[in-house]
């Protein structure tokens, strides 16, 4: 195979991505054990959750619109030596709320040093009429991250304590690091660039496609996180409602599981969008996941396997725009502006990824936890997944 085939490079920013993400889920997969152990009510615990999308959000407009500027490989390098300096930060160094609450910050700029810059050098070396399957590859690959890492967590745990876990983690980091270093071919560089920074937000923002599929992600996104945040959470509580001898899985393989499936049907998602119409089915998946997600949040009390059965079809729906939407951003793109699109596309949707975790955990909080806690938590989620469908109307009617 050749050292610039599209299927090479996909393949190897794709695996990198995946082990650069060993961390993503460490803290929320945990979060019942740190709730315990540090004392954290549910806004605080959301507050943690929530910094790694802020770190992420800060970051990513300079991180991912200078790859237009600078080869995108440079900055996945950074980002994944930050990955691995904040999981041993929280290895060795977490003692509490705020010491937590700033390594998840650091990490989530990690991660916008590695995603979206990742994307860049995906699309950059994969032009053309498969295009759009190879960036659906990469954003499910984020999939296979999340669930390994969900795992990864819950197992090492078991064996020795959740700071080996982040340790665990931020040596899988390390080996996304050597990856970038060593194998990924460089992105795309602009010619010209007279023009300043600002200036190529602003074309951006003109450009009324894009900022519809940037506005479906945003919604996208804060349902996905806040599903991602709170999910382990939400099955510890159900097995505390089940009888004694109920059997139960462990909420973390269940999280695996649940994340993993995301990999088929993100890919499958997209599939379907290059064969009907791309804002039709991305609004009719979103409707979909906004009615599983609001039954789950009813589900508590259910026999265990059906609340996990419904946990699992939820996280089939919930991915199933995922590819979609970035897929159809790229392809909106202004020419020569792809670097600073995605930035818009990302720095919108991990806003949103932010505030959707701290806005379920002040639910809870609010309704004082419990049945009806979990119920309205949940219904939070999938309002903001309604406002996708309003955002990706004005996709068709974009001459």
């Amino acid at each position: 195979m050749e050292p610039s085939s599209p299927y090479r490079t996909t393949l190897l920013v794709c695996l990198a991505e995946i082990l650069g993400l060993a961390s993503i889920a460490v803290f929320p997969a945990l979060l019942p054990a740190f709730q315990v152990e540090w004392g954290l009510s549910n806004t605080a615990a959301g507050w943690i959750s929530a910094a790694y999308y802020a770190g992420y959000m800060v970051l990513v407009p300079v991180l991912t619109s200078v790859t237009d500027r600078l080869d995108a490989r440079r900055i996945m390098g950074l980002g994944a030596l930050l990955g691995v300096a904040s999981a041993l930060g929280y290895a060795f160094g977490a003692r509490g709320f705020w010491s937590a609450l700033t390594l998840r910050f650091l990490a989530g700029v990690s991660l916008a040093g590695i995603y979206m810059p990742g994307l860049k050098v995906v699309s950059d070396n994969a032009e053309g009429a498969l295009q759009s399957r190879f960036v659906s590859f990469y954003t499910a690959s984020f999939s296979i991250g999340a669930s390994l890492s969900y795992l990864l967590a819950g197992e090492v745990h078991n064996l020795a304590g959740w700071r080996w876990a982040f340790g665990a983690s931020a040596i899988s980091t390390l080996a996304a690091l050597v990856m970038i270093v060593m194998i990924i071919p460089p992105g795309k560089v602009r010619s010209r660039q007279n023009q300043a920074l600002l200036a190529d937000f602003r074309v951006v923002f003109r450009s009324r496609s894009a900022m519809a599929y940037v506005g479906g992600y945003a919604a996208h996104m804060w349902e996905l996180f806040s599903m991602r945040s709170w999910i382990v959470a939400f099955l510890a509580f159900s097995i505390q409602l089940q009888p004694a001898d109920a059997v139960v899985w462990s909420p973390t393989r269940i999280a695996f599981i649940i994340n993993l499936i995301g990999l088929p049907a993100s890919i499958g998602g997209n599939e379907l969008c290059r064969r009907f119409d791309r804002p039709k089915v991305i609004r009719t998946v979103m409707m979909v996941s906004a009615a599983v997600v609001t039954v789950l949040g009813f589900s508590a009390s259910l026999p265990y396997a059906v609340v996990a059965l419904v946990a699992i079809v939820h996280g089939i729906t919930v991915v199933g725009d995922s590819a979609s939407l970035t897929a159809g951003v790229v392809a909106a793109a202004p020419p020569g502006f792809r670097g600073t699109t995605l930035a818009v596309h990302s720095t919108l949707g991990f806003g949103a990824a932010f505030m959707g975790p701290l806005a379920v955990g002040m639910v809870l909080d609010c309704f004082g936890g419990g049945r009806s806690g979990w119920a309205m938590a949940f219904v939070t989620m999938a309002a903001g997944c309604l406002l996708g469908p309003i955002f990706l109307s004005r996709v068709e009617r974009e001459p």
